[in-house]
């Protein structure tokens, strides 16, 4: 397809062809501790079979001696450059519902003109909700279920969802500025930020990965493949464990962070708890 000013390069899929499909968002950088948003796109895009739709021209939006490209060797010892981009993969759900993925790095340059890109693909695939997500560094145990956070700008999806209008104010990333573009362009936004502890910020973190994965799995009312990430999350803890049983400060310091986080929280395991777990059972067993 041509790319004039922040169009598309690539197989130009026709996305006009897509019905109700789930969105979900993911950008390298700033927003993403830990990889753990674009974890849960990679995860998608293999466990689905996203096959690749559209790629931005990234001479439009970025800065090559901040997001280098990249060289690789093939198996066959051939070089293979890669240019920083962001890409919109589809792949459908066993529910037959389409899933739309953008993936990249955070731009540098003309986020209004990225932003207003992205939204035109989107508004193309008839999405009628897109799910963006962000990881950040937090003060979080990492003994206890990574906390993520679910928020829009649209009043009547928070009431219906039950969620708290978002206080923040401060700078935003890319992911912010297209969850206002989005919203502005007429498509319910629901952004979901996983809170990865900060002195284990070392990507990757599969825990947290999952976390937002299962929160998404709750917002499309969907089955959603985990694949290995259980395991992974087990596997991460133990590792951060033995890290943490060696060094009396770490572990005194995480032992402080989980009072904290018991003397504020619900008990776990209540009815309301129980019932939403068991839940997420039902639907991963009929999506089975």
């Amino acid at each position: 397809m041509p790319n004039a000013t922040g169009g598309f390069e690539g197989p130009g899929r026709d996305l006009r062809d897509l019905h109700d499909p789930v969105v979900v968002v993911a950008f390298g950088g700033w927003n993403d501790a830990g990889n753990a948003a674009t974890g849960v796109v990679d995860h998608l895009g293999e466990a689905y079979g996203a096959e690749l739709a559209f790629a931005l021209d990234p001479d439009d939006f970025y800065d090559y001696q901040v997001n280098r490209p990249m060289v690789s060797l093939t198996d066959e010892d051939e070089r293979v450059l890669t240019w920083p981009t962001t890409e919109i993969r589809v792949g459908k759900l066993a529910g037959g519902r389409d899933l739309v993925l953008v993936q990249g790095l955070e731009p540098n340059l003309r986020w209004r003109q990225f932003t207003t890109t992205i939204a035109s693909a989107l508004q193309s695939a008839n999405a009628r909700r897109v799910h963006v997500l962000g990881a950040l560094l937090a003060d979080t145990p990492h003994t206890r279920p990574i906390p993520v956070s679910t928020s829009t700008y649209d009043r009547e999806l928070m009431t219906t969802l039950g969620l708290a209008p978002s206080t923040y104010e401060g700078p935003t990333g890319i992911v912010g500025v297209l969850a206002d573009t989005l919203t502005r362009g007429g498509l319910e936004v629901l952004s979901l930020w996983a809170a990865v502890p900060h002195y284990v910020s070392h990507p990757p973190c599969p825990k947290a990965t999952l976390a937002l994965l299962s929160s998404l799995e709750e917002l499309v009312d969907t089955a959603l493949d985990q694949g290995d990430l259980p395991e992974l999350s087990r596997a991460w803890e133990r590792g951060v464990d033995e890290l943490a049983a060696d060094d009396t400060e770490v572990a005194e310091y995480v032992s402080t962070l989980e009072e904290q986080q018991d003397a504020t929280e619900l008990p776990e395991a209540s009815g309301d708890a129980i019932a939403a777990e068991f839940e997420r059972y039902l639907r991963r067993r009929r999506g089975n």
